[in-house]
């Protein structure tokens, strides 16, 4: 039986290790050294027998056959070939058979079998690769391995194995997203719906304009700077929500999913996932839920969202705490900065927003009579009206009150912190530039792990059709 032979060449093995590493310190008195130097061997003997116990099993399963069929192509044995590949214990040779047709077309029938066609890492390697750059550069992914693992993969082999996944996942990615969908229902208790959107900027290894003012100290250096610049990337974010617990606010919120995609013009990948993603939350729901699309007050997002049918049907709200931030703004070209008045004013009028039916209509009319009857400097009276235009655009999405009532969420915090989590703590470290694919594979990974999809992201990404 193959795993009698898969015991007999571990323990063997386990044995030989053992005794070239342990021998001496096992019989030394007990000190911190010498307890370590035994572990370590333990480690050693460990990794050693398994690597054969895989070995073993894996060579057992190769083609014995000399000629086989694959596709409409013939096949003929040619030469053992030895391949390493990387295991969670570490390195493996393995030998195998390797086949050739009319062509000179190789073929590997032992690499197929198991999936490991022009793969170094084994697929829980590959997961744990991943799932870590997900979270951190591969740099800093290979000093946690160094220390977490007993396998130790080169900088190299982790971004090879980063681009391989990400272009089988580009290659299926409908049909493995529409499967991990299928997979989800409504959490219980979902009264509302909520879409949100917004963006934050990434550095590009790519020439651009810079904004602000340019650096023209004496021997300063722009030919560096002038190969990058800063592009903005977008986020959108669907959240559940249930009911208001009693002695809270705000409605609970029940599951988020996400979705980002890195710098484009007008953002058309971003707005087709955003809009198949909102699809699979919609079928979710039942009839009663209610719609909202909340999001900050970025123009260029509502006219997006204004100008879309896809989006009939949707309460619209402008985040609280981004009209409250115009409020102080208007409240400062009013009177003043850090003066009583602004503090009492703008206290007053970000009450009545979320109090009053009209709140945002009263602080426009507030807003209006302080500038007939005050006497204001040309800035101020400028900045006053920068505020003003932006309540006018948008008092019709500032129905907080009617929101409070209804158990719904007045505050965007969701995509705000899907900016931040999920694009600018990865991808605005220090150094960092980037390649535009480069960018969207960690986004991409990164996303299926902040919707808490990874498991069932990785269980359809390894029942996807094998590369040829």
């Amino acid at each position: 039986m193959i795993v009698e032979q898969m015991i007999d060449s571990a323990v063997a093995e386990y044995k030989i290790k053992l005794l070239a590493h342990c021998s001496e310190a096992a019989e030394s008195p007990l000190t911190p050294a010498s307890s370590a130097s035994v572990v370590a061997g333990l480690h050693e003997a460990a990794n050693a027998a398994s690597k054969e116990a895989l070995r073993v099993f894996i060579e057992s399963k190769d083609e014995l056959r000399d000629v086989i069929r694959v596709g409409e192509d013939t096949y003929r044995v040619k030469c053992v070939s030895g391949r390493e590949i990387l295991s969670s214990w570490g390195t493996v040779r393995i030998e195998r058979r390797l086949f050739q047709n009319a062509r000179d077309e190789t073929h590997f029938p032992l690499d197929a079998a198991w999936g490991m066609s022009g793969e170094f890492m084994m697929a829980e390697i590959r997961e744990a690769v991943a799932f870590v750059c997900a979270h951190v550069p591969p740099v800093e992914a290979v000093r946690l391995f160094g220390k977490c693992a007993q396998f130790r993969p080169h900088r190299t082999q982790v971004l090879g194995a980063l681009k391989r996944i990400e272009a089988r996942v580009c290659e299926h990615r409908e049909a493995l997203d529409g499967r991990i969908r299928e997979q989800e229902t409504a959490p219980e208790g979902v009264r509302a719906l909520v879409a949100s959107m917004d963006g934050a900027n990434v550095l590009l290894k790519e020439p651009g304009k810079k904004q602000g003012r340019p650096k023209e100290r004496p021997g300063y250096d722009d030919s560096e700077a002038a190969k990058t610049t800063y592009k903005n990337a977008m986020a959108g974010c669907f959240s559940f929500y249930g009911a208001v617990k009693e002695g809270k606010k705000c409605p609970q919120r029940l599951r988020t999913r996400y979705v980002a995609y890195m710098p484009e013009d007008l953002a058309p990948t971003f707005k087709r996932r955003f809009e198949e993603e909102l699809s699979a939350a919609e079928a979710l729901c039942a009839p009663d839920v209610v719609k909202v699309i909340l999001c900050d007050g970025a123009r260029s997002i509502w006219t997006y969202i204004d100008g879309n049918l896809r989006f009939a049907g949707y309460l619209t709200l402008i985040d609280y705490w981004h009209a409250v931030e115009h409020l102080s703004l208007a409240a400062e070209a009013l009177f003043g900065k850090g003066t009583d008045e602004a503090t009492a004013w703008y206290n007053e009028y970000a009450d009545k927003l979320l109090e009053r039916d009209d709140g945002a209509k009263a602080a426009l009319k507030s807003m209006a009579y302080y500038a007939r009857t005050r006497e204001l400097p040309k800035s101020r009276r400028a900045d006053l009206k920068v505020q003003q235009t932006f309540f006018e655009r948008n008092q019709a999405r500032m129905t907080y009150a009617d929101f409070r009532r209804r158990g719904l969420p007045i505050g965007s915090g969701p995509v705000e912190a899907a900016c931040k989590t999920l694009i600018k703590q990865r991808m605005c470290q220090s150094g960092m530039r980037w390649s535009r694919a480069g960018g969207q594979r960690i986004l991409d990974l990164r996303a299926y792990v902040k919707s808490n999809r990874w498991d069932a992201f990785w269980q359809e990404y390894m029942n996807l059709p094998c590369a040829a």
